[in-house]
């Protein structure tokens, strides 16, 4: 069966598993993906910021400490470098995103996944 819905979910993230828990309220079936286990590639990345109309920078968590380490909030890095660096540290990468069809939400707050449903 085709999931209706993806998310790219860490369970060890409160937002993730709120956005989660509203997806299994709404009987949604849910295609749950780890990203952190399962790193993903640049064309799901590219997919992703296309459904989410956003660019690299925007789902950047700058909190993190790779964001501080690599000097990300440099100007000097392409979308195709920032992309890069989420492929090659996928905590980088902001949390949950929620995709259905060709749309796309960051859970942030989890409410937003509501706009999917």
């Amino acid at each position: 069966i085709m999931s209706d819905f993806i998310i790219y979910h860490n369970p060890r993230c409160s937002k993730s598993r709120q956005t989660l828990e509203i997806l299994h309220q709404h009987d949604l079936e849910t295609e749950i993906i780890l990203y952190l286990d399962k790193p993903l590639t640049k064309e799901e990345i590219e997919s992703i910021l296309n459904k989410l109309e956003l660019s690299p920078r925007d789902i950047l968590r700058k909190g993190e400490d790779e964001y501080k380490e690599l000097d990300l909030k440099n100007d000097k890095f392409t979308n195709d470098d920032l992309i890069n660096f989420m492929v090659e540290n996928p905590k980088l990468l902001e949390r949950p995103i929620v995709i259905k069809g060709d749309k796309a939400v960051i859970g942030r707050p989890p409410e937003n996944v509501l706009s999917l449903v």
